[in-house]
């Protein structure tokens, strides 16, 4: 039997685990019990934080797998890069793990590749933050240079809140430092992908939706997107580019960018990985019909990816719970349209009214227009 592993074990990456599992993998899953879904699922677990990148290369050693892999997350792509180059699995080269992963070094990385960006600088608690950003064009984006989830992101006027704002930002960096920039106007969008051997493969364009200023948390999903073909052939060559820039060969591809109102494309940033919040793992099938989630274990296994030549172009949207009423809504929602709702998760009204971030949101459904 072919072997998989799997880096994390939360309920996004539990549906890597459960598509290796249908495809015939044995599956090996790393990750802190602690809110571990795919401990119960996985054949065989691994109580190991996914950053004990060594813990988890010594253990892969004995294991012998056909490739390593994780879905939307950062953190779990370096350590997949780092087990697998090791092992001389296909993944992505470790020397390109800071711009694939830091923003700040991402930023310089895409200018460099001749991308257009934002005026940006790193920053930390010690720096002198007026005269670093005398020549910024408010409003500006404080956030954190390594951190994703919609962590500790600030939208400023102006200079009033500066200094809170990257103290905040540098508490939850994992490096202590934090990204100012310009803010980019615009819709925001973000671009699904699939890299084998360097060639990209474009799969969709989903639309963001989000609470907005100050601090940008995503509400919902939504497949496909509003942009025209037109657009969306521009946005492929911006981001097609950035991948290279990036040096991303072989991996899932997750671009976030906006459109503004003279129809420019401008990259936010992008992950060396599928995205977050069920769109690749559920939004791109029930949207398109590629099986985003198989395309990442075999692109993991030394395998192409298998890109249909006409997807299908269905309406799937993923929406997020903040409130009571929100709540209230998905109830009603449900009672109304039972057929319409592909998955729900968990609910953990612990957090209803208090949602800081992405983590603390209190669930989530999934819709689809079948």
């Amino acid at each position: 039997m072919k072997k998989i592993v799997v880096i994390g074990a939360n309920d996004f990456q539990n549906q890597l685990i459960l598509k290796a599992k249908s495809l015939g993998y044995e599956t090996h899953v790393f990750a802190w019990r602690d809110g571990a879904v795919g401990e119960k699922t996985a054949d065989f677990f691994y109580p190991i934080s996914i950053v004990e990148k060594d813990a988890i290369l010594e253990e892969c050693k004995r294991i012998k797998p056909d490739g390593i892999c994780s879905i939307a997350s950062d953190l779990a792509a370096i350590t997949v890069n780092y087990v697998a180059e090791k092992l001389g699995l296909p993944c992505n080269a470790t020397k390109h793990t800071e711009i694939q992963t830091n923003k700040y070094a991402m930023r310089k990385a895409l200018l460099k590749g001749g991308i257009p960006c934002p005026k940006f600088v790193i920053a930390d608690e010690g720096t002198e933050l007026v005269g670093a950003i005398a020549d910024f064009s408010y409003p500006i984006i404080v956030k954190p240079t390594d951190r994703s989830g919609s962590r500790s992101i600030t939208k400023l006027e102006s200079a009033e809140g500066l200094e809170n704002a990257v103290k905040e930002a540098c508490a939850v960096s994992f490096e202590k430092k934090a990204i100012i920039e310009e803010f980019l106007q615009g819709d925001e969008y973000s671009m699904e992908t699939v890299s084998f051997k360097g060639k990209h493969c474009f799969l969709a364009v989903t639309k963001k939706y989000t609470t907005g200023a100050p601090h940008f948390i995503e509400t919902g999903h939504t497949q496909p997107s509003d942009l025209s073909d037109e657009t969306v052939e521009r946005a492929k060559a911006t981001v097609f580019a950035a991948l290279d820039a990036l040096h991303i060969e072989n991996s899932a591809g997750h671009s976030e960018f906006k459109v503004d109102a003279d129809g420019n494309i401008r990259i936010i940033e992008i992950g060396a990985r599928m995205g977050g919040d069920c769109i690749g793992s559920d939004l791109v099938y029930l949207s398109t019909g590629n099986d985003f989630v198989k395309m990442v274990i075999d692109v993991a296994c030394g395998q192409a990816p298998e890109v249909l030549e006409k997807p299908m172009c269905k309406k799937a949207e993923i929406r997020f719970l903040f409130t009571k009423e929100d709540l209230e809504g998905f109830y009603k929602f449900e009672a109304e349209h039972p057929e319409l709702i592909y998955r729900k998760s968990e609910f953990e009204t612990e957090n209803m009214g208090k949602v800081t971030d992405s983590s603390t949101r209190i669930g989530y459904y999934i819709i689809y227009d079948n």
